[in-house]
């Protein structure tokens, strides 16, 4: 399993884990500044599996949400965590059922940055949210018909994570 992921090129993950961690600690002190590294790392090993192969691993989505509840809990933010990872993966659930092209992978990552988002505001969550299906439509629309007409589905990982860190960056 790990061989399928060994594609992505060494330099993309080093130059944007160093990015976003120099980002997220200019943003953040203390505790919270080591927590905010660790969701960039995350994301951004999540981004390039899902644009590499097209695949969010559950060994990160549900570890990623398991360490996020913890956090939460730690935190004494559980209720709001908890309250924006079901509203958000349960509304991606429902995208997935009426086969709007959420992937399963879509909707164990919601849970996670459902939680985390919603753990800094509802505007926050709700920014995120929408970022999202806003960025896969842009990502859609670049690509091209070239791509639709060929089937290969635009990943929306990359969108989720990306509107969920510059929202929290941002708003949080």
């Amino acid at each position: 399993m790990v061989a399928r992921y060994a594609a992505v090129p060494r330099w993309q993950v080093s130059a944007l884990c160093a990015a976003g961690c120099g980002l997220a600690a200019l943003r953040v002190s203390g505790p919270v500044a080591m927590a905010a590294v660790a969701l960039v790392l995350w994301c951004v090993c999540l981004s390039l599996i899902d644009l590499r192969i097209r695949r969010l691993p559950n060994s990160l989505t549900v570890t990623g949400a398991a360490v996020i509840g913890a956090f939460a809990v730690a935190a004494d933010r559980w209720e709001a965590a908890a309250l924006g990872a079901g509203l958000l993966a349960g509304a991606y659930l429902l995208g997935r059922l009426a086969g709007a092209g959420f992937g399963g992978g879509d909707v164990k990552l919601a849970v996670g940055l459902g939680g985390v988002t919603a753990m800094a505001g509802g505007q926050v969550w709700l920014w995120s949210a929408v970022g999202a299906l806003i960025l896969t439509a842009v990502a859609g629309l670049w690509r091209g018909c070239r791509a639709r007409r060929a089937g290969i589905p635009v990943p929306h990982g990359p969108s989720m994570c990306v509107a969920s860190l510059i929202t929290l960056a941002a708003l949080g």
